[in-house]
């Protein structure tokens, strides 16, 4: 039975919006298309769509049940549903950590894209201005504290308000709205990119799956990127999802909600993809560019183009929805948690997330300009941000992941048949039953997350 103290969500469609733009992020808009570049095209995305089904969906319905059978967040659900005496609950306490994690180096990315948003949005990019000098913008802003600072502030201190506002008031009527505005932007910046010249070589690079390419580039190489982008991309492991899940009706069924979260997470990053590669191919853009993709490739296509200035600014502002989106979701997550474990009211517990967090994103925040050459994983070369990076993308989401799945499958967790009798609960789409489905389920997937975290490593 619910909680009758806990806050739900006012619709469906609330908590749709909500769990999707949790999912719908960095990772679709910058990363989905930058790794899409450099792996093929078209047999990437053949190979993401794949993964997505036969990993992200399973997983992200475990986190979900988890979620609504107990009715806590991470730490206090896996306490609730553990056979007594078991230890599953402490790693919620790393789920947590991740969290926070997250929102250490991602809020930062958020201030990035704010401030990309703003100087379009001012005119500070120009037809008249040189390569160089819009490529190295992006330089320039790392290295000025002030920059880098206070839109990182901004990004902090929004999600904080919203999240303050509580589940109905803030977190749902908020994310709404930007979700609303992000699928909106993303089909209008979209067809505007179909309709420049060359737009089709670049769906054919995109849609069209090159074998001899792949080839080239190694089938192993690609389908672990894909399979790493598919499991990254819904923000599983952490309990990121699963707090939505303690919000959620019983009226409908998991697995039909994870469908619905996964198909609006990808329609986004497919998207992505349609207003990036054609604009690439229309200027004459590597669409293998990387990481340097969005900050740097994409602000010299704009400018050449008629009504960059527009184009600009609509494009960054449909970033900030997606980044922003992720931010407020993963604040709730760590609120939440707070006044489930620690008994704080939603104020107290939303003010230390936001000053917490704002300090914790400090290396981040200086680590090109006051901290600039400082290192956190010496080994490997990484300064905080990439360091938080590798832990949240290549450890405790895979680990997590593999720990819901356990929890759901053993017989020494909560079990399988009350994963499924709770996942199956209310109208829709069911999980599917069987001995095929179990033992893929149980044994497969495990090692499918296995090689994802080996790979990772």
């Amino acid at each position: 039975m619910a909680d009758s103290k806990r806050e739900s969500f006012k619709s469906r469609i609330g908590f749709l919006m909500v769990s999707a733009g949790c999912a719908i992020g960095v990772g679709n808009i910058w990363k989905f298309p930058w790794l899409c570049g450099q792996n093929g095209g078209g047999i990437f995305v053949l190979f993401y769509l794949i993964f997505l089904v036969v990993l992200g969906i399973p997983v992200m319905s475990m986190e979900f049940a988890v979620g609504r059978a107990s009715r806590q967040s991470t730490v206090k659900g896996f306490r609730k549903l553990e056979p007594k005496g078991s230890g599953w609950h402490v790693y919620g306490y790393f789920a947590i950590a991740g969290n926070v994690l997250l929102m250490m180096f991602y809020t930062s990315v958020a201030g990035w894209l704010i401030n990309y948003f703003v100087k379009f949005l001012t005119g500070y990019f120009s037809s008249d201005m040189p390569v160089e000098a819009v490529t190295g913008t992006f330089g320039q802003m790392l290295s000025s504290v002030p920059q880098s600072l206070i839109y990182a502030a901004i990004a902090i201190i929004a999600g904080g308000v919203v999240c303050y506002l509580g589940v109905r008031k803030g977190v749902e009527k908020v994310t709404k709205v930007m979700m609303s505005c992000l699928l909106v932007l993303i089909v209008i910046l979209a067809i505007n990119s179909l309709t420049l010249r060359n737009a089709g070589e670049g769906l054919l690079f995109y849609l069209v799956p090159d074998f001899e390419k792949a080839a080239e580039i190694g089938y192993s190489n690609i389908i672990v990127s894909a399979m790493n982008q598919a499991f990254f991309t819904l923000s599983l492991g952490i309990g990121a999802m699963e707090i939505f899940g303690t919000y959620m009706s019983e009226k409908n069924s998991i697995t039909g909600e994870a469908v619905r979260i996964t198909i609006l997470d990808t329609f986004v990053a497919l998207m992505a993809g349609l207003i990036i590669f054609p604009a690439c191919f229309s200027f004459g853009i590597n669409p293998g560019a990387g990481p340097e993709l969005i900050f740097i490739t994409l602000p010299n296509v704009f400018i050449n183009m008629a009504g960059g200035r527009i184009w600009g600014s609509l494009f960054f502002l449909f970033m900030v929805f997606a980044a922003m989106s992720t931010v407020i979701a993963v604040f709730e997550n760590i609120i939440a948690s707070f006044m489930d474990l620690l008994g704080w009211s939603r104020k107290k517990s939303t003010i230390v997330t936001t000053v917490g967090v704002l300090i914790l994103s400090l290396p981040v925040i200086f680590e090109y300009n006051l901290l600039e050459g400082f290192q956190i994983l010496r080994g490997r070369g990484r300064g905080p941000l990439d360091s938080w990076d590798f832990l949240v993308s290549n450890l405790l989401l895979p680990i997590g992941s593999l720990i819901y799945l356990m929890f759901c499958c053993s017989k020494a967790g909560w079990g399988y048949e009350n994963f499924i009798a709770e996942c199956n609960k209310g109208t829709g789409m069911r999980f599917p039953r069987g001995k095929v489905v179990a033992f893929f389920v149980k044994f497969c997937i495990p090692v499918l997350i296995i090689f994802i975290l080996v790979m990772g490593l």
